[in-house]
């Protein structure tokens, strides 16, 4: 029996980077588990279609914010929804992100900055807007997409991925006795449009290695309704992620992202 039971379905959910790759899929089983969504990423049309689409296939109401969560002004719209008394959020997916193909020294400031803006500061801020309803109903869920990067020494990204693991496994027993659970997701490779976006060449890395989006996110929305602070999915990633911890870092560090 799960711990921590999951809200009724007609409760909402609201999923950043929702367009493509996972946070698609967590709008989908989450509109399939009969939940309301609220979609956010920067592209209005795909949001659209994608908003019909769950709607026609799922009988759920799917709201639309287009906004760049890199940006001041796109967060606050995305805080605005969240913090809104009269239509509360159960549900939050922190799931937008961006990956950087170069090294550091190599990369503009300016594209580390945002990096870190998106994978971090707006991760922040949802969340903590994201509380303020649910500590009052003493009820919610949060689930963050960090990486299997965070265990690993893989410059910013995998930086930015380490803060994140870090502060959801502190929210979570922070939190968890006020009835809000807070899951941390760790994914290895997994098969979206991210690493297509980066120019990144995928056959740096074995075909083991990568997984589809529907498992992980099958993973991490029971390990959430269990009350796990950390969810790593497939056995696969478990044991490296094991590994990674006391091996010398430049077993780990793994091969350099390479452009196609």
């Amino acid at each position: 029996m799960n711990r921590f039971p999951a809200k009724a379905a007609g409760s909402t959910a609201l999923i950043t980077g929702a367009t493509a790759g996972l946070g698609a899929e967590f709008a989908r089983q989450l509109a399939e588990q009969g939940h309301n969504v609220v979609l956010v990423a920067r592209d209005a049309a795909r949001l659209q279609s994608g908003a019909q689409e769950l709607e026609r296939l799922y009988s759920i109401r799917a709201e639309v914010i287009a906004a760049d969560l890199a940006d001041d002004d796109g967060v606050a719209a995305a805080v605005a929804r969240l913090t809104d008394p009269a239509r509360p959020v159960e549900i939050l997916v922190n799931n937008a992100g961006i990956g950087l193909l170069h090294p550091f020294a190599e990369n503009a400031i300016a594209e580390e900055k945002r990096h870190l803006k998106l994978h971090v500061e707006t991760a922040m801020e949802l969340t903590h807007a994201a509380l303020q309803g649910m500590l009052a109903r003493r009820s919610g869920r949060i689930i963050t997409v960090s990486s299997v990067a965070a265990f690993l020494p893989r410059g910013t990204y995998s930086a930015a991925k380490a803060w994140l693991l870090s502060f959801c496994r502190w929210a979570n027993l922070a939190y968890a006795g006020s009835g809000v659970i807070v899951t941390v997701v760790c994914p290895g490779l997994t098969h979206t449009e991210f690493h297509d976006r980066m120019g990144m060449d995928k056959t740096v890395a074995p075909r083991w290695m990568w997984l589809q989006a529907e498992r992980v996110v099958r993973e991490a929305l029971a390990d959430n309704e269990r009350g796990k602070a950390v969810s790593i999915p497939s056995w696969r990633y478990k044991v490296l992620t094991s590994a990674a911890r006391i091996l010398p870092a430049r077993l780990v560090a793994g091969p350099p992202r390479r452009a196609r």
